[in-house]
């Protein structure tokens, strides 16, 4: 019985998951947005996003226990995210989770933040076969070569902006609200990929390594040309959000070719993005290669992701110590 915390940015999430045999059961997964909070700053501030944090984090773990109906003597382990992320938000979640497990004298995992979304298409099923992952969030791009649980290759990384950096930031230069990806996913249904020619980064000497901050440029010096640039705001849209998934998708095929793998798996804040997924499997078909979606409630930021990861490390290695640190800048290896 695990209770885990997820708190590396905005959201402060609480999970419960239970496993006597088979497939794990996911109790409760809650999860405390601070969208609306950030939204009036154009982004997320730390300082704003801890104190929230703080505030927030008992009342969430008294509630999923109650949703759970288990009593906190229950729990026999407890995890937390400890990076990557900000800093000041990462030391509340780990902070308490490690306060729980020492007063209760319980085990303790340090939970990769990343290896969460890397797991979370398989929490259903409780095992991890081997698969090419393809992660897109907010801070991170990412393409994985997985032969299973803690056996990964990262065949590619972003060298710049993420995916999901760049829907934000092109967001904001178009004074869409926070957070830009859904909006520019929605204004891009009504407008014509095709109506602005975009580059799509290729990198000579690491193809499969994503960069987007060119791409942003090439936006801002569209906007630059356009005498009324809300006028073609879904054209825009549509027509960067085509790059951005062309990309996605010709790396992500070309990897799981060259890794030999049959299956991807797509996860991460963006993979919520339907038109991506629509265009992986589009591009997919008669490759013999599957495409495995994450279900949309654990796409986002969510403690269920470092449950389940908690619950397979618990099974393959030992406890962290209490002393574990976060790391902003923690990496996949």
């Amino acid at each position: 019985m695990i209770l885990a915390i997820e708190s590396s940015c905005d959201e402060t999430a609480v999970a419960i998951i239970h496993r006597d045999q088979g497939a794990p059961r996911l109790l409760t997964s809650l999860i405390s947005s601070q969208i609306d909070i950030h939204r009036q700053y154009g982004g997320v501030v730390p300082e704003v996003a801890s104190r929230n944090h703080a505030l927030r984090i008992r009342p969430l773990v008294e509630q999923a226990l109650a949703d759970a109906n288990v009593t906190l003597e229950q729990i026999t382990t407890f995890a937390a995210t400890n990076g990557p992320g900000l800093a000041s938000s990462l030391l509340v979640g780990l902070s308490y989770s490690k306060g729980l497990a020492a007063a209760s004298n319980k085990p303790f995992y340090a939970i990769n933040h990343m290896e969460g979304h890397l797991l979370s298409p398989f929490l259903d099923e409780g095992q991890v076969p081997p698969h090419l992952a393809l992660i897109v969030s907010g801070g991170h791009t990412l393409l994985i070569d997985v032969q299973g649980f803690n056996n990964y290759n990262v065949v590619g990384r972003t060298i710049d902006d993420a995916a999901g950096e760049a829907f934000d930031k092109v967001g904001r230069m178009l004074h869409l609200p926070y957070p830009g990806g859904p909006e520019i996913e929605k204004l891009a249904h009504s407008g014509n990929p095709d109506a602005f020619d975009f580059p799509r980064a290729h990198i000579q000497d690491a193809p499969l390594n994503f960069s987007f901050s060119g791409l942003k440029t090439a936006v801002l010096y569209q906007l630059q040309k356009l005498s009324t640039p809300k006028k073609h705001l879904p054209d825009l849209c549509a027509s960067f959000q085509a790059a951005v998934i062309d990309t996605l998708v010709k790396k992500s095929l070309k990897a799981a070719q060259q890794t030999d793998h049959k299956t991807i798996t797509l996860s991460g804040g963006v993979a919520c993005n339907r038109t991506l997924q629509n265009a992986l499997r589009t591009s997919a078909q008669g490759t013999g290669i599957e495409i495995k979606t994450t279900p949309n409630h654990l796409t986002t930021d969510n403690a269920a992701m470092i449950a389940f990861a908690a619950l397979l490390s618990s099974e393959n290695r030992p406890p962290d110590p209490l002393n574990t640190p976060i790391d902003p800048n923690l990496k996949v290896t």
